[in-house]
């Protein structure tokens, strides 16, 4: 009968330790209330100290408005190529224009250029260059909010010195874009502006040499009508050389099925027909014995046809080229900041009385899950049938290990 009870009072406490009830929570948090209570602040403690030995760190921000008729100019383009490829714009990728200066503002250009400006190999402490791009890039971030405004925000521990780095990002893009064209008045200026440096060049040229024929052989008289076929012809070539030149600026941008593509395409054919109809006649009837002195004369008036020639170019390409210049800044691809970056007055980081309340709550949570898992622990062991699978998994355990020894 005793055994009966005892056996019976053994079950009875197996099915209550298999079950916890919140009273027997209570006893468990009691037992283990030394653990519960310090480790919250032994960790505590270890936090407060942590979070003071860590530097201050500051933000500064800087919010720049892209060019708002990018989307509309690109658009436009692709309308000329038909309907098919005007509606496949939004698939093309150009959705949000203003991932393009995202991009351009996290290129290596600028990042060696800031490290370059403020020397932040000394600052971030590293000799790689490398290096020193991926720092400046964990320390940087470029996004562009769904209003269309692009913010840029840099983080240091120097507080003087994360303004002027947010600064000089939109500095840099600008830069960047004045070199870069990003549209298309920004390519026909860029174009038209490499064109007017070679006619320039080549003007220097003429010069040079019309001074060089004059100082050897003289100045030598030319009457009016052979300096008029001069100039004519000059001109002639002049203006077919500029139409050349804006029909392959064109190339870029249009179709050749554009109106305006063939209303220039036309009148450079029409000055080629007038430019041959007069260097094949007119021209001929010009011979050296009528209107010149000499052979000498015959050749200034040569090289002062090639020098009329790139005077009157270069006077063509000026115009296209302020009319380039014109056209991009009425594009608006000029990027504005709104917001500039200021010197901040608080610091961003580290949010101490965060971190310390979380490592609290964050200890006080493991102390109870420990407490918990260690008395479940130990009654799953009190069990005799679950101390015989704990026995036989240390055995299996020890008898693969004695294998993989063997």
């Amino acid at each position: 009968m005793i055994q009966e009870k005892t056996t019976g009072s053994q079950h009875g406490m197996e099915n209550r330790e298999g079950d916890f009830s919140p009273v027997d929570v209570l006893i468990i948090l009691a037992k283990n209330k030394k653990l519960i209570i310090f480790f919250p602040l032994v960790a505590v403690l270890v936090a407060i100290v942590v979070t003071l030995l860590l530097p201050n760190v500051y933000k500064a921000s800087v919010t720049l408005l892209p060019p708002q008729q990018a989307q509309s100019a690109t658009a436009a383009i692709l309308s000329q190529l038909g309907g098919v490829a005007g509606a496949a714009a939004g698939v093309a990728g150009l959705k949000n224009p203003n991932d393009l200066y995202v991009g351009m503002l996290k290129s290596r250009t600028i990042a060696n250029s800031l490290i370059e400006k403020y020397d932040l190999k000394k600052v971030y402490d590293l000799e790689s260059l490398e290096k020193t791009r991926a720092a400046l890039e964990s320390n940087s971030l470029v996004s562009s909010a769904k209003d269309g405004l692009i913010t840029i925000t840099v983080e240091d521990k120097n507080q003087k010195l994360v303004a002027k780095i947010a600064n000089s990002y939109s500095e840099e893009l600008l830069k960047l874009t004045r070199t870069l064209a990003i549209t298309e008045a920004a390519k026909r200026r860029l174009f038209f502006e490499q064109q007017l440096t070679m006619a320039k060049n080549n003007l220097a040229t003429a010069e040079m040499l019309l001074k060089s024929a004059l100082d050897v052989r003289g100045v030598i008289s030319v009457d009016s009508d052979s300096r008029a076929i001069v100039e004519t012809v000059s001109r002639l070539r002049a203006q077919v050389s500029a139409k050349e030149i804006q029909l392959n600026s064109m190339d870029v941008f249009v179709t050749k099925n554009n109106q305006e593509y063939k209303r220039i395409q036309a009148e450079l054919i029409s000055l080629r027909a007038e430019l041959s109809k007069l260097e094949n006649g007119r021209v001929g009837e010009v011979t050296p014995a009528q209107n010149l002195n000499n052979q000498a004369g015959l050749e200034n008036i040569k090289i002062l046809r090639d020098v009329k020639y790139y005077q009157m170019l270069y006077e063509l390409l000026s115009k296209q080229y302020e009319a380039a210049r014109l056209d991009e800044a009425k594009d608006s691809s000029i990027i504005q900041v709104l917001d500039p970056a200021t010197e901040p007055e608080r610091k961003s980081g580290p949010k101490r009385a965060i971190i310390v309340i979380a490592t609290f709550v964050g200890a006080f949570l493991a102390a109870l899950i420990w407490a918990l898992l260690r008395e479940s622990l130990h009654v799953w062991l009190s069990k005799e049938e679950n101390v015989r699978k704990w026995e036989k998994i240390k055995s299996h355990l020890g008898t693969s290990k004695s294998k993989k020894i063997a």
